[in-house]
Parts: structure tokens; C-alpha cells; sequence
């Protein structure tokens, strides 16, 4: 049995970050930890219509892979097809933006998101307040850098480091998240400059599908 997190998007470098992301935690789970592109994805998830797109394909790419399945991760800040995936699956299903939204939580009072682009901001703002804790959001500010761009490590990294202070010093964030999965590989040196926690959303995603499976197999046990 498998925990599958899927990458909506079809660019694989995001994918190989997301595999080394996690690759800690495999050491802690009772099953493997695999890491999908979706093919039929755009290169970067950028717009509602994105999101809205790669939803038929991401049940297809999951329903393929149910028998297998212990837990499946949705690896995109925008969360598709979440509601939709746990309709269609027996498997306990997390989103990457809600699990790291819950894990900021209890790390902080206010938490502030790293957004890719401007024009994300107003899907996460939705995303928020459907959750019913936009009191907890410090603010949402974004790098301008589209998912390709996040290749350039350095101009990412110097992005990273100016948004992350302005959340910090200005509007009072004490943990930030990074709001994308293609920034998977910068969560220890940000907090390490920044000196706040910083929550990476694969990985806290993949924590709790660990502790839903884990939790499955108490069940099955009193059974």
C-alpha cells in the first residue's frame, strides 16, 4: 500500500522537489510515499481555469490507483478536486493549502502565506474563508514569480527572503507557509533566516495522511 501525492502540474523538476521534500518522512510511515506528475496538467497551476482543468484528470490519474492506495495528497496550494476526490475515494484524501492552513495553526496565532503570484491570492482568500479562519491570516503576499521562474533558485530564494520579512515585521505573522509546491525546497533555510516556523504544505500534508493511516490501523486492529 501507497500514500500517493499527486503533483496536478506537468512539470516534473516540482515533482522531484516534492519527492525530496518527503523523502524524510518515509523513515516514519507504515507504508511507501510516491510521488505522481498528472501529464495532462499545464506546467504550472496559475489560474482558476487551471484549477478548475486538471480536476477530471487528477480522479482519472487516483482512481487508477485506489486498490493500491493507503492515502492520496493533492500537491497544489489550490487544493483541486479535493472535494470531489474524497467523494470518489474510500482513501483518506488531503489537500496540500488545507493541511498546512490546520498545521500553521498549531504552531501560531497568525499565520501568513507565501503566494506565487498576485492573482493567487484571491483563490486562497476563498479558500480561507470557506475554512471559516480568515481571524488567523495575518496576510497573503505574493513572490511575482510564476511556477517555471521558481527554477531560478537564487532570485526565489532573495524573493522568498523580502516577502517573508514583510510578513513577519509588518503584518505579524509568527508562522509562515509557503503557498506553493514548488518552493518545497527552501522551508529550512527561510525559517533558518527568518527565525519563524515555516510550514512546506507536501510535508504537512503527508504528516497527516502518516497519522491517517496509522490511525486506520487501530481500527483494524480492535476489528
Amino acid at each position: 500500500m501507497t500514500i500517493y501525492v499527486v503533483n496536478p502540474n506537468s512539470s516534473q523538476h516540482v515533482t522531484d522537489g516534492i519527492d525530496r521534500a518527503v523523502e524524510p518522512m518515509r523513515a516514519a510511515s507504515p507504508v511507501a510515499i510516491s510521488a505522481h506528475t498528472l501529464l495532462e496538467g499545464p506546467p504550472g497551476i496559475e489560474s482558476q481555469a487551471h484549477v478548475d482543468g486538471v480536476v477530471q484528470p487528477l480522479l482519472a490519474h487516483c482512481a487508477a490507483l485506489e486498490e493500491s492506495a493507503s492515502a492520496f495528497v493533492i500537491a497544489c496550494y489550490s487544493d483541486p478536486g479535493l472535494a470531489a476526490l474524497r467523494e470518489q475515494s474510500a482513501r483518506p484524501v488531503l489537500g496540500i493549502a488545507e493541511a498546512s492552513i490546520l498545521t500553521a495553526m498549531t504552531m501560531g496565532q497568525r499565520f501568513g502565506i507565501i503566494s506565487i503570484l498576485s492573482k493567487s491570492i484571491p483563490r486562497h482568500m476563498r479558500y480561507v474563508g470557506a475554512m471559516g479562519v480568515m481571524d488567523r491570516l495575518a496576510a497573503d503576499m505574493p513572490l511575482e514569480l510564476g511556477v517555471l521562474e521558481l527554477a531560478d533558485e537564487t532570485r526565489t530564494f532573495e524573493r522568498l527572503k523580502d516577502v517573508g520579512t514583510r510578513l513577519r515585521d509588518t503584518a505579524m505573522a509568527d508562522v509562515l507557509i509557503l503557498g506553493c509546491a514548488g518552493i518545497t525546497a527552501f522551508r529550512t533555510d527561510l525559517e533558518t533566516y527568518l527565525g519563524v516556523p515555516v510550514v512546506e504544505p507536501c510535508q504537512a500534508a503527508v504528516a497527516m495522511a502518516i497519522g491517517r493511516v496509522a490511525l486506520q490501523k487501530t481500527r483494524l486492529d480492535k476489528a
